[in-house]
């Protein structure tokens, strides 16, 4: 009678922790209830700063001004772009300047210095 007893009570302990919603099931459910406030709490502060954006996009010119300016390229009436091309040196001009500085620009050549280089 007493293993019955110890059994019984050993097998409702078991599908207490591993059963179907058991213990295990539980940690698992509050786990995923965190991560779920955590995500919650993040969408919540994506959304007041896109309500604080939309609020200066409906009530402030200079910020539209601003993002026109820097998402869609937009210039005022008087300005003028004005593009730089950075130029790359010919491999002419390296070769010589490799020639008249051997020791990788530092400084002139030393008389005579010219000659044993080349």
């Amino acid at each position: 009678m007493l293993t019955l007893t110890v059994a019984s009570m050993f097998l409702l302990l078991f599908f207490v922790v591993f059963g179907e919603n058991g213990l295990i099931d539980l940690n698992g459910l509050k786990v995923e209830r965190d991560r779920l406030l955590q995500k919650n709490s993040e969408l919540e502060q994506e959304n007041i700063s896109l309500y604080r954006e939309i609020g200066r996009l409906k009530n402030d010119p200079k910020y539209v001004e601003n993002v026109a300016r820097q998402e869609l390229g937009v210039i005022g009436k008087d300005e003028v772009i004005i593009k730089v091309k950075k130029q790359k040196r010919p491999a002419k001009i390296e070769r010589r300047r490799h020639l008249l500085y051997p020791d990788n620009g530092k400084g002139p050549c030393e008389p005579g210095e010219f000659e044993k280089s080349g």
